[in-house]
C-alpha cells in the first residue's frame, strides 16, 4: 500500500506546481482545489492493481504509440455486435482486421429520441441499458486488453442531457444545479452574446438558447435543445467533470476522446470558440491524468481550421491532448479525389511537415460523422475556387448530380440560402462501387476498387494513427433503410451508421468478390505497414514534386530507409517523375530499379493506381 501511495505522491509532487498555478489562475478558489486534489487522490486509490501496472509498463515505453504497428477502428456496438458482450464475441473478427485500437463510439446512457446519437449524456457512470451495464463494459475491455488492443471512449465534455441528474434538479430551481449551466431569468444577456455567438446547427437546431416553459427560465444550448452547455467558469464542473473523466479511465479506457473540446469555455463578446481558457481546462485534465492514470491518452475532437486545431498539442513540455482528429486531411482528400488535382493536399502535407515529432493525429478516410468542406480556400483561391460554387461542385459529385460522377452521397444540413451543405456516405459508395453493382458494370467496379484502395493506401501513409470505419474493410454500402424509420429519418447520417452486414463479411476471403478484393487488398496493406518501421508516426514525412498535378507524392524517411508513397488520384494512366535509385516496389518486392545516368526517371501508374517504393539511403550506404 505504502508504494502504491508513494508512485502517487511522486507524480502529485512532479506536477503540483503547474496544477496548482493553471487551477487558481482560473478560478482563485482555494477551497475547490483541495477539493480537486482529495478527488484525484480518491481515483488513484480506485484504479486497479493491473490498471496501475499498465500506467508504468506505458510510462517505460512512451513511444508505443508512435508505433507503425497502430491500427484502429471505430465501431457503433449496436450496429457491429447488438450489444458490448456481442462486441466481445466479435472480437477475433477484429483482431482479424489488423485493429488494435478500437473506438467505441458513444454508449453512455442517453434519453432514446434525443440522444444526438449518445452524445447528449444523460449518466457519466452508466452504460445505455440496451448495450450492457458498467460491468459489461469493463470485461469487454479487458478481454482487449488480453488480446493487445486498447479501447477509446467518447467523453461529451461541453454539455449534458437535459435529463441529466444535474439538469433535473436545476429545472426544479435548484440555484446549485442551475449554477453548472448558464441559467438566465430574461434574454438580456443571451442577446448579448448571440451577437458574437455562431449557430453550430443553423438548420436543424437554430439559436444557442432555449426557453423553458415549466420553470420559466432560459438555458444555453450550442449545440440541440436537449443538450444543456455545461459552465466551466464554476469550478464544481471541472471537479466533478474530471471525476466523470477519471471513473471512465478506471474502467480501464486507455483514450478518452473529449467531444466538442472548442466549444467548453463561453466569454460574452467573442465567437465562444478556441477561447484561452479552454486551452487550461484541457492542460488540467491532462495533468490529473499524469498523476492518476498516466497511460490514458486525450483525444481532441477538434473540427476546425488548421490554424485552430494544432494549438490543441500544447507544447512537447506543457502537452494538452495527445492525439487529433485530423479532420482537415479526411475532407480535403475527398476533395482531391472529386478534384484531381493534389496540389491542396500537397500543400497541407507541408504545413504539417515541421510540427514536433511527438505530434500525433488520428487519421480516417469516414467516420460517424459527415464530411464538412473547410476547406483552404485563401490556397484554393489562387487557383480560381471560390468557397461557395466549389462546395456545390462537391456536393453536386458525391451525390452523382455530375455528369460523369459515380459517386452516391447524401447531403446532410442542406439549406440554400447558407450554401454550405455537408456530405454522408460510405467509402464504397463514394467511390463508386455502389453504382459499378447496380449497374452491373465490371470495369467500372474494377476503378472504383483501385480508388478505394488508393484512399486506404494513401491514409495508411499518412503520418499518424490510421483509423479504419467499421464496414470499410469489407465494402459496406450506403443504407438507405434509414429513410423508413421514423426515429431515424432526419439525420442522414444515418446513410453510413447502417447494421454491420455479417453475411457480406463472409465474402471476405471468397475471390471475385468486392468484400475479398477489399478486405484481402487492405489486409496486405496493413501487413506491409506493420514490418516497416518507415510508416512510424515519428518518421518525419514530406510532400514530394513527381511533375503531375493528378499524382501525390509522399515521403517518409526512418533510420536507413526512405519510402516514396505514389498516389494516383485519376482514372486515367499518369505518368510521375522520381528519383533515380535502388527503389525496390513494397507490393511487388521482386521489382526493383536500378539505378541509372539519368537523376529523374518516368514511371508510370494505372488508374486510381499506388506504389510504396522504399530505398536504402545513399549516406548510410556510404558509411
Amino acid at each position: 500500500m505504502a508504494k502504491r501511495e508513494s508512485f502517487f505522491q511522486i507524480r502529485l509532487q512532479e506536477n503540483i506546481e503547474e496544477l496548482k498555478s493553471l487551477y487558481l489562475g482560473l478560478y482563485h478558489d482555494e477551497h475547490a482545489f483541495a477539493f480537486f486534489l482529495a478527488m484525484l487522490g480518491e481515483a488513484y486509490r480506485a484504479r486497479k492493481a493491473s490498471l496501475r501496472q499498465r500506467d508504468l509498463s506505458r510510462k517505460e515505453h512512451p513511444d508505443y504509440r508512435m508505433s507503425q504497428r497502430m491500427l484502429g477502428m471505430m465501431l457503433y456496438a449496436e450496429n457491429f455486435a447488438g450489444d458490448l458482450a456481442g462486441v466481445q464475441k466479435k472480437l477475433p473478427y477484429i483482431k482479424e482486421c489488423g485493429v488494435n485500437y478500437l473506438h467505441l463510439m458513444p454508449l453512455l446512457d442517453s434519453p432514446e429520441g434525443k440522444s444526438d446519437g449518445g452524445y447528449a449524456v444523460s449518466d457519466f457512470r452508466r452504460v445505455r441499458p440496451d448495450l450492457g451495464t458498467m460491468d459489461d463494459l469493463e470485461k469487454l475491455i479487458s478481454a482487449c486488453h488480453r488480446r493487445d488492443i486498447m479501447v477509446c471512449l467518447d467523453f461529451v465534455m461541453n454539455h449534458t442531457s437535459d435529463e441529466h441528474a444535474w439538469a433535473k434538479d436545476a429545472r426544479q430551481g435548484d440555484p446549485v444545479a442551475q449554477a453548472r449551466y448558464f441559467f438566465y431569468d430574461n434574454w438580456d444577456i443571451p442577446d448579448q452574446f448571440q451577437k458574437d455567438l455562431p449557430e453550430v446547427f443553423p438548420v436543424t437546431a437554430p439559436g444557442n438558447y432555449t426557453y423553458l416553459e415549466d420553470c420559466g427560465k432560459i438555458v444555453m444550448t450550442s449545440f440541440f435543445p436537449f443538450q444543456w452547455d455545461l459552465n466551466y467558469a464554476n469550478p464544481m464542473v471541472l471537479n466533478d467533470m474530471t471525476d466523470n473523466l477519471l471513473y471512465l479511465a478506471n474502467r480501464g479506457v486507455d483514450v478518452i476522446r473529449l467531444d466538442a473540446v472548442p466549444y467548453i469555455w463561453k466569454t460574452c463578446g467573442t465567437n465562444c470558440r478556441n477561447l484561452p481558457e479552454v486551452h487550461t481546462v484541457v492542460r488540467i485534465m491532462k495533468l490529473a491524468c499524469e498523476i492518476v492514470c498516466p497511460s490514458v491518452m486525450l483525444l481532441g475532437e477538434v473540427v476546425m481550421e488548421p490554424k485552430e486545431v494544432v494549438p490543441y498539442f500544447g507544447s512537447p513540455e506543457r502537452p494538452e491532448c495527445d492525439m487529433l482528429y485530423n479532420v482537415t486531411a479526411m475532407c480535403t482528400i475527398w476533395h482531391t479525389l472529386a478534384t484531381r488535382d493534389v496540389r491542396l493536399l500537397r500543400h497541407q502535407i507541408e504545413q504539417i511537415e515541421n510540427l514536433p515529432a511527438a505530434y500525433l493525429f488520428q487519421n480516417y478516410l469516414r467516420c460517424h460523422d459527415d464530411i464538412g468542406w473547410g476547406l483552404d480556400y485563401g490556397f484554393l483561391g489562387g487557383f480560381g475556387m471560390s468557397e461557395a460554387p466549389h462546395k456545390k461542385y462537391l456536393n453536386d459529385w458525391f451525390t452523382g448530380k455530375w455528369f460523369g460522377s459515380p459517386s452516391r452521397g447524401e447531403l446532410y444540413n442542406d439549406i440554400e440560402m447558407l450554401q454550405d451543405a455537408r456530405l454522408c456516405g460510405t467509402t464504397a459508395s463514394l467511390c463508386g462501387i455502389e453504382a459499378a453493382e447496380f449497374e452491373q458494370n465490371e470495369e467500372a467496379l474494377r476503378t472504383a476498387l483501385a480508388a478505394d484502395l488508393m484512399l486506404h493506401a494513401l491514409m495508411l501513409t499518412l503520418k499518424g494513427v490510421p483509423v479504419l470505419y467499421s464496414g470499410d474493410e469489407i465494402g459496406m454500402l450506403n443504407n438507405y433503410s434509414y429513410h423508413e424509420d421514423p426515429k431515424r429519418f432526419s439525420d442522414s447520417r444515418n446513410i453510413h451508421r447502417g447494421q454491420f452486414d455479417w453475411v457480406l463479411s463472409e465474402q471476405r476471403h471468397t475471390p471475385g468478390t468486392t468484400a475479398s478484393a477489399l478486405f484481402e487488398g487492405l489486409s496486405d496493406l496493413i501487413c506491409i505497414r506493420k514490418k516497416n518501421d518507415v510508416f512510424r508516426s515519428d518518421a518525419p514525412m514530406y510532400a514530394v514534386d513527381v511533375e503531375n498535378e493528378r499524382i501525390l507524392g509522399i515521403g517518409r524517411t526512418y533510420g536507413d530507409r526512405t519510402l516514396l508513397g505514389l498516389f494516383n488520384v485519376s482514372p486515367e494512366h499518369s505518368r510521375a517523375v522520381i528519383e533515380t535509385a535502388a527503389w525496390e516496389e513494397l507490393t511487388d518486392p521482386d521489382r526493383v530499379f536500378v539505378a541509372g545516368e539519368q537523376t529523374r526517371m518516368e514511371y508510370w501508374l494505372e488508374p486510381y493506381g499506388f506504389r510504396w517504393l522504399i530505398r536504402k539511403n545513399v549516406q548510410h550506404e556510404e558509411a
